[in-house]
């Protein structure tokens, strides 16, 4: 019986000897994980709360030796107490903007060249995130843009707006050069869309991307969190994972235009008599903005050119619309279609005049007349092969809300112009004004003309030849 007692006391002390050296591994690893937490930069003090800020689950998961060599994710603060339990749970980028905004709601300092720094840094550590070529979907209300962009730099364009809030949203993968980033179209400014598409590498929360559904839940919800930060005017509809060999340029398969106007006096038959002429693969340069710098075939294709009424009405007018679909479209061709088309419409030009604008023999040099207006043009959507944008039904829900908000702001808008407009009294339509301006009305192909292809491009080689003869 003693000898029992005996043993069952040395299983106790061994027990107990094994738990105090247990003990002891955990207050080191304490140590270490308190020595690391305390040089990273990522961590922040509060004056109520000692809280330090780590992220290092973001890059390295559960990873112990890169936890033990202290390399934090200096983007991606998660609030945690030393004394809790580490959490090795994949951090969202919305607990990430969460924080930035609590970060700056404190009126912290946070001194320029330190912010440079940690920048710095950052895009060091973002390099090896995962990652995936993204598409999204933008649409976007163009009247105080200058553009999706603008070579000349001038600000806003939606392209800049985009990315001031993928770099808030800690979304960028390294520089703009390396995240591979093309867009489908550049629409002018003022220019709207609906189904604008650009493409870049993007943050991931899945490292072995591919079409497995589950992960796809798992993944960062990029519609939610970008229309968080974007501006009123431009919102993301939906995301897709493409192929790394995906260009939303040059893989676009076709383009949709739709240009919105009011019917008044227009002749919509005839027009659409002369629409129907630019269907096919035609030279445009006549109903572009020449380039021949940069841009040396003007041959494009229309597969589709009809005109039709919204069914909108108001004070007596009809709302009606052109649809335009092309494989590709020249500089400012969609708005010159149209002012011809417009002329058509007002009796001004008769429907063959755009048989001799097409025609490049008989009419070299495009004849001098204004573009249509910029604000009724919309970029509706851009056609790709096997791309399906995914929208959460939050972030869906979201975008429903905002988009019926927005039109019911601009319609309390038009109600009140409608308001102005019924306390004045509509003078007679006078025919004579008509007349007087078709009187005064030069034709088309009777104008002044711009420079041919082949006049321009000989100046270019005239200006670059110049250039280097200075040079040399």
């Amino acid at each position: 019986m003693a000898e029992a007692e005996t043993e069952t006391a040395a299983a106790l002390q061994a027990e107990v000897s094994a738990l105090r050296m247990r003990v002891q591994e955990l207050e080191r690893e304490n140590q270490n994980l308190a020595k690391a937490a305390s040089s990273c930069t990522c961590r922040f003090k509060d004056d109520s709360v000692r809280s330090v800020a780590v992220a290092s689950s973001c890059l390295y998961g559960s990873n112990p030796e890169a936890r033990h060599n202290g390399k934090f994710h200096q983007s991606s603060p998660l609030e945690k107490d030393l004394s809790a339990p580490f959490d090795h749970s994949i951090i969202s980028t919305e607990n990430e903007i969460q924080r930035n905004r609590i970060v700056e709601g404190n009126g912290l300092p946070d001194d320029s060249s330190k912010r440079t720094q940690r920048r710095g840094r950052q895009d060091g550590i973002l390099s090896h995130c995962s990652k995936r070529l993204v598409a999204l979907k933008v649409m976007y209300f163009g009247q105080r843009f200058y553009g999706f962009s603008s070579e000349g730099n001038t600000e806003p364009t939606v392209e800049s707006e985009i990315f001031k809030a993928l770099e808030r949203a800690k979304l960028m993968v390294g520089s703009r050069k390396e995240s591979c980033y093309s867009r489908c179209g550049r629409t002018d400014k003022g220019v709207s869309a609906s189904g604008q598409v650009i493409s870049l590498y993007l943050r991931s929360n899945i490292k072995d991307v591919g079409g497995d559904m589950q992960n796809e839940r798992s993944e960062i919800d990029y519609v939610k969190v970008l229309n968080r930060i974007l501006p009123q005017d431009i919102r993301v509809l939906g995301w897709c994972s493409v192929p790394a060999d995906f260009h939303a340029r040059f893989t676009c398969l076709s383009r949709e235009y739709k240009y919105l106007f009011w019917k008044g006096d227009l002749d919509i038959l005839e027009m659409q008599r002369a629409a129907s002429k630019f269907v096919g693969e035609h030279d445009f340069r006549n109903f572009c903005k020449m380039d021949a710098a940069n841009v040396s075939n003007y041959r494009r294709r229309i597969t589709e050119f009809t005109i039709s009424a919204c069914g909108k009405r108001s004070n007596n007018d009809e709302l009606c619309s052109m649809m335009i679909k092309g494989t590709a479209f020249l500089w400012h061709q969609v708005r010159c279609m149209v002012a011809v088309l417009f002329l058509i419409g007002q009796g001004l030009e008769s429907p063959s005049v755009v048989d001799s604008l097409l025609d490049i023999t008989k009419t070299p040099r495009k004849p001098q007349y204004k573009m249509a207006v910029e604000l009724p043009l919309i970029l509706r959507s851009c056609l790709f092969d096997k791309t399906d944008f995914m929208c959460s039904s939050d972030a869906s829900r979201s975008l429903t809300e905002h988009l019926n908000d927005q039109y019911h702001h601009y319609m309390l808008q038009a109600e009140i112009f409608h308001e102005a407009l019924n306390c004045l009294t509509f003078p007679e339509s006078n025919s004579l004004e008509t007349l007087q301006k078709k009187r005064n009305h030069i034709p088309l192909l009777s104008r002044q003309t711009e420079p041919s292809y082949e006049e321009r491009i000989a100046k270019v080689k005239t200006k670059l030849t110049d250039n280097l003869s200075i040079a040399s």
